[in-house]
């Protein structure tokens, strides 16, 4: 009996994924204008500012804005926004193929949304919420995390905010400086895994 209670705690534990200082894996996944975009697209850029979002949780409705100005901001200075929903449309039908479309058609995104299908990439990098942020720096042909988490530490309010953290890990990163906080919690709704 304790055995199987052992195993289902391992088989719903939440991905372990990378850490601050691991290479990151290429993936190629299909963005909502129907195009297949890989993470080695952007070997000519400096970084990559990769998020995971969703179309339906309120947190990430409440830093979209954030988002859209984060790629504005860096994405000429060579650290383009990504952003990629996992969320499993059988258990978040508002997060289908069809509402991304919808969704990145509403707001204007000028960057990618890719739909993670199969979950395998969310898995990899071991995100657990939306927003969930790892911000790329490239190094040679490969792109390491450099910092995960959180956007801000305010999740209602973007002018309430005294901890951008995104911004000075890329600040600090483009200055050719240590990050100075690597890591934080990402505040968010939980990726409807399916099988979680």
């Amino acid at each position: 009996m304790l055995t199987a209670a052992i195993a289902a705690l391992v088989a719903f534990a939440p991905p372990k994924g990378y850490e601050v200082g691991d290479r990151v894996e290429n993936f190629t996944l299909k963005n909502v204008d129907g195009k297949m975009v890989s993470l080695a697209d952007y070997k000519d850029q400096k970084g990559v500012i990769l998020i995971f979002d969703c179309n339906t949780c309120p947190y990430s409705k409440a830093y979209n804005d954030r988002i859209i100005g984060l790629h504005k901001k860096y994405q000429p200075k060579g650290f383009p926004v990504v952003t990629i929903n996992a969320n499993d449309p059988k258990l978040s039908p508002g997060d289908s193929f069809e509402q991304m479309v919808a969704r990145a058609k509403s707001k204007n995104y000028t960057f990618p949304y890719l739909f993670d299908e199969t979950q395998e990439v969310a898995r990899a990098f071991g995100a657990t919420n939306t927003p969930h942020v790892y911000v790329l720096a490239r190094s040679g042909n490969d792109f390491v995390v450099s910092y995960i988490g959180a956007i801000d530490n305010n999740p209602q309010q973007a002018d309430a905010a005294d901890k951008r953290y995104v911004e000075d890990a890329i600040e600090a990163l483009l200055a050719g400086k240590k990050v100075p906080t690597q890591k934080t919690r990402a505040v968010g709704c939980g990726i409807k895994y399916r099988n979680a």
